[in-house]
């Protein structure tokens, strides 16, 4: 027997180009741990929910190395500043703003995110 996920009525949404575009429900995810959620423009975004509840969505492709795969980093904080680490080089980029940390020229989109 297959169990199905539980739902809530709680959606994630991004907003993009001044819209709010809904990416998933709020109990796919798990504190500490990110998803993936295809963009209208084909783009991905990597969505995160920290251990208090708070929600941060960023870019999904590691600009170090062009894979998208930030959604599967490990997150944590540093200096009060939750980040997540790109699987595969470790660079950390701030999931507030999506600046690297490690490397100040380095940037990656940071999305507005919200319950609805």
């Amino acid at each position: 027997m297959t169990l199905a996920l539980e739902t809530t009525e709680l959606k994630i949404e991004l907003s993009l180009d001044g819209d709010w575009f809904t990416v998933c429900d709020l109990s796919t995810l798990l504190p500490g741990r990110g998803v993936a959620a295809l963009l209208p423009d084909g783009h991905q975004a990597a969505i995160f929910r920290d251990r208090s509840g708070e929600l941060f969505a960023i870019d999904n492709r590691d600009p170090f190395t062009g894979a998208a795969v930030l959604s599967r980093g490990l997150t944590g904080t540093h200096q009060g500043r939750p980040f997540v680490a790109s699987p595969l080089l470790k660079q950390r980029f701030d999931l507030a703003s999506g600046q690297c940390l490690d490397d100040e020229e380095v940037r990656v989109t940071a999305y507005q995110v919200r319950t609805a």
